[in-house]
C-alpha cells in the first residue's frame, strides 16, 4: 500500500509540474501576442509630448516629452525607432519602442515637420518648411546625406512601397515634388490644386492621393506618369489621405467639414462620411486595415473608424493639439 501511494504522489508532483511548464507557455504566449499588438503614436504639438495607444485596449500607455512643437512622426521598418520632428527646436527626437525611453535627439536644420523613412530603413526624409527643402539623413550616423531644394512652403512627404520616390506637398506652390532616393534628385513636378497637405499611395505604389485643403479636392497622380489622372471632389479642408492595405478604399480627412470620407478606388464614389465633431488632421490604419486612427486636432483627442463599418467606435484624449499619427 505505501508503494501506490508513493506513486500516486508521484503522478500528482508530475501533473503539477506539467500543469505549471503548461501554464508558463501559455502566458509566455500571451506575452509574446500582447507585445505583437500594434501600437499608435501621436504627436501632440501643443504640450510637446508623444502619446503612445494600445491598439487593443484603445489606452494610452505613455506619455513621453520630445521637443518643442513636434509634428510629423515615423517608425522605423523593424519597429524599434520611432522619429517625431520638432518643428521649433529643429530637430528630431528619437525614442526606443521597446522601453519608451528618449534615446536622444538629431539635428535636422531649421523647422522640420514631415519626416519618412526608407523601406530598408537606412535614410531618413525630412521637410524643412521655411527653408523650402528636404534633408536626408543616415539614419544610422543622422549625418547630412543631401539638403534637396523643393517648392514653396512644403509641409509634407510620403514615400513610395518600393522606396524609390519622396512625394512632397507644398501649400503655396500648389504643387508635389517627386524625389527619387537613389539620386536625391527632383525627378518631377505636378501641379495639383490648391494647398496640397496630405498624400498616400496606393499598396503597388502606382497612385498617389493628394488632399488639397483650400479646393475641397484629392488629385489622383499616376506614379508613373507623374500627372494628375482624376480629381474626386470632397468636404471642406482635406488633409490626410490614406489607402487600406487591399488598396479597395481610400479615407480623407477633413479640417472644416469635421469628417472623415470613405472612398471607392475602382470609381471614386464616396462610401461613408463618418463624423468626427472637431477638426481632423492626420491618420494612419492598423497593418491589417480594420481600424483606422485619425488625429482630432481640434478636440485633443484621436479618433478611431472600424472600416469594416466605416463607424467611429471611440475617441481616446490625447495631449494638447494632437497632429501626426503613426502605426506599427
Amino acid at each position: 500500500m505505501r508503494i501506490k501511494v508513493s506513486a500516486k504522489r508521484d503522478e500528482v508532483r508530475r501533473g503539477l509540474i506539467g500543469g505549471s511548464v503548461v501554464l508558463a507557455i501559455m502566458l509566455a504566449g500571451w506575452q509574446t501576442f500582447a507585445m505583437a499588438q500594434p501600437r499608435a503614436y501621436v504627436t501632440n504639438e501643443g504640450s510637446n509630448e508623444l502619446s503612445v495607444i494600445d491598439t487593443m485596449t484603445q489606452k494610452v500607455i505613455a506619455t513621453i516629452k520630445v521637443g518643442n512643437r513636434p509634428r510629423g512622426v515615423i517608425v522605423s521598418p523593424d519597429g524599434k525607432r520611432v522619429y517625431t520632428s520638432n518643428g521649433n527646436s529643429n530637430d528630431l527626437t528619437m525614442i526606443d519602442t521597446g522601453t519608451l525611453k528618449v534615446l536622444g535627439t538629431v539635428p535636422a536644420r531649421i523647422d522640420p515637420e514631415g519626416v519618412v523613412i526608407t523601406p530598408d530603413g537606412s535614410r531618413l526624409y525630412v521637410v524643412n518648411e521655411q527653408l523650402g527643402e528636404v534633408t536626408a539623413l543616415d539614419a544610422k550616423t543622422h549625418q547630412v546625406v543631401a539638403t534637396i531644394p523643393v517648392g514653396v512652403e512644403p509641409e509634407t512627404a510620403a514615400i513610395t512601397p518600393d522606396g524609390k520616390l519622396v512625394y512632397v506637398t507644398h501649400e503655396t506652390s500648389h504643387d508635389v515634388y517627386a524625389i527619387e532616393t537613389d539620386t536625391n534628385k527632383v525627378v518631377a513636378r505636378i501641379k495639383v490644386d490648391e494647398n496640397p497637405r496630405g498624400v498616400s499611395f496606393s499598396p503597388d505604389g502606382k497612385r498617389a492621393y493628394i488632399g488639397n485643403e483650400r479646393t475641397g479636392t484629392v488629385s489622383v497622380v499616376d506614379t508613373k506618369e507623374h500627372k494628375v489622372i482624376a480629381t474626386i471632389k470632397v468636404g471642406e479642408r482635406p488633409v490626410g489621405t490614406i489607402v487600406t492595405p487591399d488598396g479597395k478604399k481610400l479615407y480623407v480627412a477633413h479640417g472644416r467639414s469635421f469628417e472623415v470620407w470613405a472612398i471607392d478606388t475602382s470609381d471614386y464614389k464616396v462610401l461613408a462620411k463618418i463624423p468626427t465633431a472637431k477638426r481632423t488632421w492626420w491618420v494612419a490604419l492598423t497593418p491589417d486595415g480594420r481600424q483606422l486612427y485619425v488625429t482630432i486636432h481640434g478636440g485633443n483627442a484621436v479618433g478611431v473608424i472600424d472600416t469594416s463599418t466605416d463607424q467611429l467606435i471611440t475617441t481616446i484624449p490625447m495631449g494638447e493639439k494632437p497632429w501626426g499619427v503613426a502605426i506599427r
